[in-house]
C-alpha cells in the first residue's frame, strides 16, 4: 500500500464534492422509494450527460457555461417529460423511465461514435472524475445544493407537485453527475435509502448521511491506498456500509416499514 497517496490536496476537494452530493441526495433518495421510481436518477443522470455531449459534439468550451446550460436544459426536459408520463400513464413510469435511459445512452453513444475521444468521455460520464474536482466546480455545486436544500426545508417541491420533484431532482443530478459520474449518481441517492428503511423521519436522514459519508471515506482511502479507480471503489464501500447498517438496524430489533406491514397483513 502507498500510504503517501492519502494526501489531503486531493483527497479532500473529492470528499467534499462527496459530501455536497449526498446533501441532496439521501432526502430525494427517501422521496424516490417512497414513489416507487427507483431508477429516475439514472435516466435524469444520463440525459443531462447527453447535454453534455451535445453540448461537446457542437464545438462548446468544456466546463462552460454554455455546457452546463445545455445539461440543465436536457435534464428540465427530461423532468416536464417524465411529469407528463407520470400523469398520464402512472402505472408504465417506471418503465418509461428505464427506455427514457436506454434511449438517452444510445443517443450519447451515436453522438460520440466518431468523436476521436469518445471512449474516454463516456468513461468520465459513467464513473466521473471526482479526484480531478475543481475549486469552481464546488463553489457551484455548494450554491445549488443550499438552494436546493432551503427549497426542500420550505416544502416548495411538494406544493409545486410532480412538476416541483422532477425539477428538484434533476437540478440536483445535473450538478452531480458531472462531478462523481452516474453510476455514484445512483449510488449516493438508492443505497443510504435503502440501508434506513427502518428508520423515518431525522433518524433515517442522520443515519443515510452517515452511510453515505462513511463509504465516501473509506473509498476515497481505499482507492489511493491500492490505487484502483476512485468511482469503482466508492460504489462497493457505499454498498458494503448500507449493509453493515442494515444489519446492526435489524440486529436492533428495528425492521423496514414495507415488511412489518406485509407481516402485518397475515
Amino acid at each position: 500500500m502507498n500510504w503517501e497517496a492519502l494526501d489531503p490536496g486531493i483527497l479532500g476537494p473529492a470528499l467534499l464534492a462527496g459530501l455536497l452530493v449526498l446533501a441532496t441526495h439521501v432526502p430525494l433518495g427517501t422521496r424516490v422509494l417512497e414513489r416507487g421510481i427507483v431508477f429516475i436518477d439514472l435516466a435524469i443522470a444520463q440525459i443531462a450527460g447527453l447535454g453534455v455531449i451535445a453540448a461537446d459534439t457542437l464545438g462548446l468550451p468544456e466546463g462552460g457555461l454554455a455546457v452546463q446550460g445545455a445539461a440543465v436544459g436536457a435534464a428540465l426536459l427530461g423532468a416536464l417529460l417524465l411529469t407528463w408520463t407520470e400523469r398520464r400513464a402512472p402505472r408504465q413510469q417506471e418503465a418509461l423511465i428505464g427506455v427514457l435511459f436506454v434511449l438517452a445512452a444510445c443517443a450519447g453513444l451515436l453522438l460520440l461514435a466518431n468523436h476521436p475521444h469518445g471512449g474516454e468521455h463516456l468513461k468520465d460520464l459513467l464513473v466521473g472524475q471526482i479526484l480531478w474536482v475543481q475549486p469552481p466546480q464546488l463553489v457551484g455545486l455548494a450554491l445549488l445544493t443550499l438552494l436546493l436544500l432551503a427549497a426542500m426545508a420550505s416544502g416548495l417541491p411538494r406544493r409545486l407537485g410532480r412538476l416541483g420533484f422532477y425539477a428538484a431532482f434533476a437540478l440536483a443530478v445535473t450538478a452531480s453527475v458531472q462531478l462523481v459520474g452516474v453510476y455514484l449518481v445512483f449510488t449516493s441517492l438508492i443505497v443510504p435509502a435503502l440501508a434506513t428503511t427502518a428508520l423515518r423521519g431525522r433518524a433515517r436522514l442522520l443515519a443515510g448521511y452517515a452511510v453515505g459519508a462513511t463509504g465516501y471515506v473509506l473509498g476515497l482511502a481505499l482507492s489511493a491506498l491500492l490505487d484502483w479507480p476512485t468511482g469503482a471503489v466508492i460504489v462497493w464501500t457505499l454498498a458494503l456500509c448500507a449493509l453493515a447498517a442494515a444489519a446492526l438496524l435489524r440486529g436492533l430489533g428495528l425492521r423496514g416499514a414495507d415488511e412489518g406491514a406485509a407481516n402485518g397483513a397475515h
